[in-house]
C-alpha cells in the first residue's frame, strides 16, 4: 500500500516532533517517497538534518527555499502528494488551517493540495479540550480532513491526560486506510476472525492452541487497506489492535460464536482465520484445582460449529490447519461447512502456520480448483486470499 506513494509529512512545534523521525523512517522503508515540511517552531525540537537522513530527500523549512529542487514549492509538493500527514499537529497549526490562513509553507501546501490530509494532534490536555481547539477540529473534519488521536498518557507537563501523539502504528495504519479507501473492496464489509480461543478449566487454567493471531490480523489490515469496512473478532493475542478496524473481543469459542452470529449475516464476507478450540470442559471449576492427585480427568464437550452454522448471503472463507492429507481434509471441510474458499496449510512445516511471520498455503475453491502458493509473509498471503474474495464479490455483483 505504501510502496511508490508520495507522502508529504508536516512537522510542527510539539515536543512530540522527535517521533516524526520514526514515522518518516517507517514510511521510507515501506517504499514511500517522503517529503518533509517543518515549521520554524518544529526546528527547535528536531533537526532537519535528521529528517533528511532518514528520508533521503531535502527538507523544506522556508517559504522560499532557493536550494530546493522545487520551483514553486507549495504547489509542487501539493500536486505530488498522494496524502499529506501532519504529525504532530499543534493547536496553532490546527487553528490556522481551520481559518484558512496560509502564512507558512505547511499551511500553503495543505490549502493547495487535492490529496487527503491526515492530522495527528499532540498538545497539552487543556489545550486539546479547549472549545476553540475542538471547534477547529470539527470544522476540519467537516471539510474532509482525517483526524487520528490524540492518545492518553504522560505529557510533557508532567501530568497524565489526553494529548499524546497517537501511536505510530496507528498513524501508519491510518495512512494506509486513507490511501486504500478507493480500493477493490471499497463499500464492502468483511468480518475476520483471529487468534486462538481459550476454554477455561478453572480460574487460572485453560485449553487453547498455538495460534498467534498473525494471519487474521494480516487479513484485517489488508482488507482495510483495500477500502473495506472491517470487523475483527479476535481471541486473546499479544498483537496490537489494527488502526481503522472495528474490534470485537471473543475469548472463548462460545463468545466467538455469538459475535460472528451477530455480525457476519450483515457482512459481505466472513474470513474465519481464528483457531477455535474443538472441545471445552463441560464445566469449569469455580476454584483453582489443586495438585493433590496423580491424575486429573477432564470431561470435554464439542464447541459450537461457527463456520458450519452461520447463515447468510455472504462469502465464506475458512482455514484448515492440517498435519496429514492436506488437500483431502481441506476439501472435506469446505464441503461440510458450505464454504466458497478454504485456505489449507501444513502445520508440520516449521516456517509456516502457527506463531510464524510466514505461511505456505493451498487455496481451494468450491469448484475444486487448487492454487498452491510458495512460502511468503502472512501479509502477502492475506492479499492473495483477498484477491480471490474480491473476485467472488465482483462476480456476485454482476448477477
Amino acid at each position: 500500500m505504501l510502496n511508490n506513494k508520495t507522502i508529504v509529512l508536516g512537522i510542527t512545534g510539539s515536543i512530540a516532533a522527535y517521533k516524526a523521525a520514526e514515522i518518516a523512517s517507517r514510511l521510507t522503508q515501506a517504499g514511500s517517497k517522503v517529503n518533509v515540511i517543518m515549521t520554524k517552531e518544529a526546528i527547535q525540537f528536531i533537526s532537519p538534518v535528521t529528517l533528511r537522513a532518514v528520508t533521503g530527500s531535502p527538507v523544506v523549512t522556508e517559504m522560499f527555499d532557493l536550494a530546493s529542487e522545487f520551483s514553486i514549492e507549495h504547489i509542487s509538493l501539493a500536486q505530488a502528494a498522494d496524502i499529506v500527514v501532519i504529525a504532530p499537529a499543534t493547536a496553532n497549526i490546527i487553528a490556522k488551517l481551520a481559518a484558512g490562513i496560509a502564512d507558512d509553507m505547511l499551511c500553503c501546501t495543505v490549502l493547495a493540495t487535492k490529496a487527503p490530509v491526515l492530522i495527528a494532534p499532540a498538545m497539552e490536555t487543556n489545550m486539546y479540550n479547549n472549545p476553540a481547539t475542538q471547534d477547529n477540529l470539527t470544522r476540519l473534519e467537516a471539510r474532509g480532513f482525517e483526524i487520528i488521536g490524540p492518545a492518553s498518557g504522560w505529557l510533557a507537563s508532567g501530568k497524565e491526560g489526553v494529548g499524546r501523539l497517537a501511536d505510530i502504528n496507528d498513524i501508519i495504519g491510518s495512512i494506509c486506510q486513507v490511501l486504500g479507501r478507493d480500493g477493490d473492496l471499497a463499500g464492502k464489509h468483511l468480518v475476520v476472525t483471529a487468534g486462538g480461543t481459550q476454554e477455561p478449566i478453572d480460574p487460572v487454567r485453560y485449553i487453547s492452541n498455538r495460534s498467534s493471531g498473525k494471519m487474521g490480523y494480516a487479513l484485517a489490515e489488508a482488507a482495510r487497506d483495500r477500502g473495506a469496512k472491517v470487523t475483527l473478532v479476535t481471541a486473546h493475542t499479544s498483537l496490537s489492535e489494527p488502526a481503522g478496524v472495528d474490534i470485537m473481543q471473543a475469548g472463548t469459542a462460545q463468545e466467538m460464536y455469538q459475535a460472528v452470529q451477530g455480525v457476519a449475516p450483515h457482512a459481505d464476507a466472513l474470513v474465519m482465520a481464528a483457531a477455535v478450540a474443538d472441545y471445552r470442559p463441560i464445566k469449569a471449576a469455580k476454584d483453582k484445582i489443586k495438585k493433590d492427585k496423580a491424575e486429573l480427568t477432564l470431561k470435554l464437550e464439542l464447541t459450537p460449529d461457527i463456520l458450519g452454522s452461520v447463515k447468510g448471503d455472504f462469502i465464506k472463507v475458512g482455514f484448515a490447519a492440517e498435519s496429514i492429507n492436506l488437500v483431502e481434509n481441506a476439501r472435506e471441510k469446505l464441503k461440510q461447512k458450505g464454504l466458497d474458499l478454504i485456505i489449507a496449510n501444513d502445520i508440520t512445516a516449521g516456517d509456516s502456520g502457527f506463531d510464524t511471520d510466514t505461511n505456505r498455503v493451498t487455496i481451494i475453491d468450491r469448484e475444486g480448483k487448487i492454487e498452491s502458493l510458495p512460502l511468503m509473509p502472512k501479509r502477502e498471503v492475506a492479499d492473495k486470499v483477498l484477491d480471490r474474495v474480491a473476485a467472488l464479490l465482483s462476480k456476485r455483483s454482476k448477477r
